[in-house]
């Protein structure tokens, strides 16, 4: 497949895919979702990798005023509750164009979905991105990042997969990514609310037998929830594969955390409480005390700081 990518969300997830795309030859752009009507202009982007290798680009930044009668690739990276927005901006002119939402969270393709959007797949984040500077970022890979369908065919997923990979920020296809998705959410709950309201990096699970023994709590509850809703996951494989990222990311502040300090609004509702959500739907709110409890006070924090 050719053909713009164009990145929607130019925040560290974002500009780091930019940068790998751009040196790997392909033609992308960054699509700010904040303001609109803005002139394009170029930003010279630094991506710090591990083991001291770096990567620059010169990234051109749009809006999406400028995107009339685009064509391409539309890859949404910006946090999962400016979504509607997003959808209702895309209508115009990318409603039949594949797009993969690269987000966080449960349930996070709803405003697409309900929006007509034909060609819609999800990709599970599996790298850590943060920002050290206005334009530059330290950008941590920890596997392939996982691309499966919501709505559209195998055969582009496919060539999807193959236009985006790079060696720095790879992907690959996923049959069954609702369970991929939920493998992540469960991390994500754990990272997302316990970091911030601990003020710590996402070392701390391996290197704090405390820290893991609230992470064992909060697998053990969303793992019942997601078999109640007829997602199989093993406790001891979302164990593994958070203890994996968590080595992986040691150091790296956690987006949410990034967010509260920052004042801008967290990705709670798609996590931590979409899960109590789902469990309270089920019957099972007594299930998801301290999954919901610390996706609350995650989110109170989040609205005091501001």
């Amino acid at each position: 497949m050719a053909g713009r990518i164009h990145i929607v969300g130019s925040g560290a997830i974002g500009k780091a895919l930019a940068v790998c795309l751009l040196n790997a030859g392909k033609d992308a752009v960054l699509v700010r979702t904040s303001v609109d009507g803005e002139p394009d202009k170029t930003e010279t982007i630094r991506l710090n990798l591990p083991y001291n290798g770096r990567l620059f680009a010169n990234v051109t930044i749009k809006t999406f005023s400028s995107l009339d009668m685009a064509h391409g690739i539309f890859i949404v990276c910006s946090k999962s509750f400016v979504n509607e927005m997003i959808a209702l901006k895309l209508t115009n002119f990318a409603l039949n164009a594949p797009v993969i939402l690269l987000q966080n969270g449960l349930n996070v393709e709803r405003a697409f979905v309900n929006k007509g959007f034909t060609q819609l797949y999800r990709c599970v984040l599996m790298v850590t991105s943060q920002f050290e500077g206005e334009s530059e970022l330290r950008f941590r890979p920890v596997a392939a990042c996982p691309i499966g369908i919501v709505a559209g065919n195998e055969d582009l997923s496919a060539h999807m997969v193959e236009h985006l990979h790079t060696s720095w920020f790879p992907f690959r296809c996923e049959d069954q990514i609702n369970k991929f998705v939920w493998q992540k959410v469960i991390i994500n709950c754990i990272f997302n609310s316990i970091c911030p309201l601990l003020e710590t990096d996402n070392g701390v699970f391996h290197r704090e037998p405390a820290a893991m023994q609230i992470a064992d709590r909060i697998i053990k509850e969303c793992v019942d929830v997601s078999v109640h809703s007829g997602i199989e996951l093993n406790i001891k494989d979302v164990r593994a594969a958070f203890l994996l990222v968590s080595r992986a990311a040691d150091g790296q502040i956690i987006s949410t955390l990034q967010d509260i300090r920052n004042k801008r609004p967290t990705e709670m509702e798609s996590l931590n409480l979409e899960v109590a959500a789902i469990a309270h739907s089920g019957g099972l709110e007594n299930k998801v005390n301290i999954t919901r409890t610390l996706g609350e006070l995650t989110a109170l924090k989040s609205i005091l700081n501001r």
